[in-house]
């Protein structure tokens, strides 16, 4: 086992004073899904498990990338003069992108960077933005630039839309830098105004479970669903004065409804009920009250599986078994849909036999082996010193 900063010596070479050690966290999302870009409140919260980076200054302009996590890869070699999406950079492109938008304002000398990430890959749990921000970060402390923590969060939300060509909200970016240990945040992705709600969870811990099915359907359908939400909105405007989705509520929905198709009523349904859920769920989590707030998050599912149809069959067996096991408090997908994982809230002493449970069941009914986390939630993107890099073992 080395630490990380003997891990990049061994690939780089050279002394170790200079290598500066950060960190940007995973995230999951307990309630909110699909509504960030309808004006919507989610209640993400970062988690322990995330990307580490470790990173030293060069005299040339060249920029080194190495990922433990894709070894195979090798050394991905770029230059600041030329800084495009390259296919063939793989992974190395969320770097290259923040370094990009931030060329500048760092000068003309180029980095080696060494990455290593426990956040299981392709699992929904923002591993792009966990690269994104541990850049960031690191360019902005060790230039002396200066951008709060809100600029660097939009930044990587504008390198994930425009250099990357995905077309996400903010919710991830958001929770990976303002994450805090037992807390989650509220935020407001119209306004970006946010606040922590207490996260007690004494005696229970999530558990992040994989379908391992492959989301070959999420890009489209999530492009589509944002065209049918976009569409429902002008439909909408005409009789009432709104600027997003979310400004409706539950008592508005039979009157808008009129305006709209089939399919238009299932998603709009969806997405107000799901914003007044979130809004829900941080009274309960303020009261302390985990049971109530394990009924909201099978409630947000049902109306993902019906009035938004991004599940799928595994994830609709994974989260049925959960209900299922003792001590599970709440189940439900999270994330785009169509795959990746479901997040459960499940008592300490039956984490184990629900992991085997439900590994048992989905397993019999997919052909399919799922994979489990036990997570907890930790504080957003920041510098390691001292001990937190010396007892950092990869």
């Amino acid at each position: 086992m080395k630490t990380i900063t003997e891990a990049f010596i061994s690939q780089f070479g050279g002394s170790s004073e200079e290598v500066r050690v950060f960190f940007a966290p995973g995230r999951v999302n307990l309630i909110g899904e699909h509504i960030d870009y309808n004006g919507g409140h989610v209640l993400p919260c970062a988690l322990e498990i995330g990307t580490y980076l470790a990173v030293r200054k060069r005299s040339d302009s060249k920029l080194l990338f190495y990922s433990k996590n894709f070894q195979d890869k090798g050394v991905i070699e770029a230059d600041l003069s030329t800084l495009v999406n390259d296919p063939a950079h793989s992974w190395a492109n969320y770097p290259k992108g923040v370094i990009s938008f931030l060329s500048d304002r760092i000068g003309s000398e180029g980095y080696e960077f060494y990455f290593c990430g426990n956040i299981p890959n392709g699992a929904g749990l923002s591993s792009s933005a966990s690269i994104e921000l541990v850049t960031a970060v690191c360019l902005n402390e060790m230039n002396g630039i200066g951008l709060s923590n809100m600029e660097l969060v939009k930044l990587s939300q504008q390198v994930e839309n425009q250099f990357i060509g995905v077309n996400c909200g903010i919710m991830d970016q958001f929770a990976v830098g303002f994450g805090e240990a037992d807390q989650a945040v509220l935020l407001n992705c119209e306004t970006l105004e946010y606040r922590y709600v207490p996260l007690n969870l004494p005696n229970h811990s999530i558990v992040i479970a994989n379908t391992n099915k492959q989301r070959g359907l999420a890009d489209s359908a999530y492009n589509e669903r944002r065209a049918v939400c976009e569409s429902a909105l002008e439909k909408i405007k005409t009789e009432f004065p709104i600027q997003e989705l979310c400004h409706l509520n539950e008592g508005q929905l039979p009157q808008a409804e009129r305006l709209l198709n089939d399919e238009e009523k299932q998603r709009v349904r969806h997405v107000v009920t799901e914003n007044e859920r979130t809004l829900k769920a941080v009274e309960v989590l303020e009261q302390d009250d985990l049971f109530a707030f394990g009924d909201l998050m099978k409630t947000s599912h049902v109306s993902l599986r019906d009035d938004y149809e991004v599940s799928c069959h595994e994830l609709d067996v994974m989260v049925e078994a959960a209900w299922r096991q003792k001590g599970v408090v709440g189940a439900r997908m999270t994330g785009a849909g169509f795959g990746g994982c479901t997040v459960n809230i499940v008592e300490d002493q039956h984490v184990e036999s629900f992991k085997a449970n439900v590994k048992e069941e989905y397993t019999a009914k997919t052909g399919l082996v799922p994979d489990f986390y036990t997570v907890k939630v930790g504080r957003g993107t920041r510098e390691l010193t001292g001990e937190e890099v010396t007892q950092l073992q990869l």
